[in-house]
């Protein structure tokens, strides 16, 4: 069965999280997505947050970028929401929004490096060893967790360009595909993504997780006109009724998506009422 989430966008203010987690637990939501984009709100606080207020909703961060952090730091706040809520945090890392990563004085010269040195050491923390490393952007001496995680968890990669979507094929254990893209997208991804795994002697389960842009609502389409971008591919997102998002989360897992999260627009303030809109109008519709 496809797996359904929702993302709350970190355009709604923080005080809004509590209500929306309350809601995608009790109406048996299975997942329950948070952005670290800059510069709204953080990632794994806002995580902290939603798996404390809950018992059994995931909650998924797509994504940490990661010339903002030190790989020991994401190491260690990850390790320590894998122990304090078990098999319940799904965590994606990627390269960022680089115009953003400017502002701050963290962008690279090459992304990808960055982001395949990131997840190799990322992995063989959470999963216990002790790593020395010194490549070109990630450096560590005999680092290793006091607490990490009792079984090694699954790090996601969000990527977009074909280098990015192949390197996660390579070095992650999960590929985050953004709104941007649509089935015939998801189909070229699953491809790229078998071509690394290939080349790296992976045949470990990789899953791939696409996010839809879905209206609804009178003013669907002139909502979902405003938020596409040229980046969008002619397929991606869907404005309509819970049977038209259904449709479209279907040919998205048909296309080899596992997962399709669902985002609303960033005009939509009430972010609770979407999540109920998911979970009790789409979710029954879906296989």
């Amino acid at each position: 069965m496809t797996v359904l989430g929702v993302v709350f966008r970190p355009q709604n203010p923080p005080e809004l999280l509590r209500e929306a987690t309350r809601v995608a637990e009790t109406t048996g939501l299975e997942e329950l997505w948070l952005w670290e984009d800059c510069f709204l709100e953080s990632g794994i606080a806002t995580a902290a947050a939603a798996l404390a207020w809950t018992e059994r909703l995931r909650v998924g961060i797509g994504l940490l970028p990661v010339p903002l952090r030190n790989v020991a730091l994401t190491a260690m706040e990850a390790a320590t929401l894998h122990r304090l809520f078990p098999d319940r945090l799904i965590l994606g890392v990627g390269h960022g929004v680089q115009s953003w990563m400017g502002q701050v004085g963290a962008r690279v010269e090459s992304p990808v490096t960055l982001l395949g040195e990131h997840l190799s050491a990322l992995r063989a923390l959470l999963a216990g060893e002790r790593v020395t490393t010194s490549g070109r952007y990630v450096h560590l001496d005999a680092v290793a967790l006091d607490w990490p995680p009792a079984r090694a968890p699954k790090v996601y990669a969000g990527a977009r360009g074909p280098r990015s979507i192949r390197l996660s094929g390579e070095h992650a254990d999960g590929t985050l595909l953004d709104s941007v893209t649509d089935a015939d997208g998801v189909r070229a991804a699953r491809t790229l993504i078998d071509a690394g795994r290939a080349a790296a002697g992976r045949t470990d389960r990789h899953e791939v997780i696409a996010n839809l842009l879905a209206v609804t609502g009178p003013d669907a389409e002139a909502r979902l006109a405003a938020e596409r971008t040229p980046e969008h591919a002619p397929g991606a997102g869907v404005a309509g009724d819970a049977h038209a998002v259904a449709g479209a989360v279907t040919r998205l897992a048909e296309a080899g998506a596992d997962t399709v999260v669902l985002q609303t627009t960033a005009d939509d303030t009430d972010p609770a009422a979407f999540i109920r809109f998911v979970a009790e109008e789409v979710r029954p519709l879906v296989r």
